[in-house]
């Protein structure tokens, strides 16, 4: 049910923008929101799995695409929801879900090779 003028007036009087939106940048820097989540075609919100990968993982988009041998534009299509992976990809991405030291472990590994 939509509000009435004099009732978004009430209740906008009452805001306080400025800590709504500090408390928005807090949650975005903090990883409670942002790209984790998107709509899917039924408008169902579920998680990306790349990106909850990723930040388990503390890489950058550079080293977990080099991780998973796809290019970076590959690993920000699939973060941002425009494209899915496949194959190889998705089960490594499940497995850096489950065990992200490991990952962490690996990638420190292939830097020094």
């Amino acid at each position: 049910m939509a509000l009435t003028e004099k009732a978004l007036r009430t209740r906008d009087a009452r805001r306080d923008i400025g800590a709504e939106l500090l408390a928005a940048v807090r949650d975005v820097k903090a990883g409670r929101v942002g790209r984790l989540w998107k709509a899917d075609a039924q408008g169902a919100v579920r998680e990306v799995s790349v990106v909850r990968a990723r930040a388990a993982s503390s890489l950058s988009q550079a080293e977990f695409a080099a991780l998973l041998g796809v290019s970076l534009r590959t690993l920000q299509q699939w973060e941002q929801g425009r494209r899915e992976p496949r194959g190889a990809a998705r089960t490594l991405i499940a497995l850096a879900v489950e065990h992200p030291a490991t990952l962490r472990k690996f990638a420190r590994q292939r830097a020094c090779v």
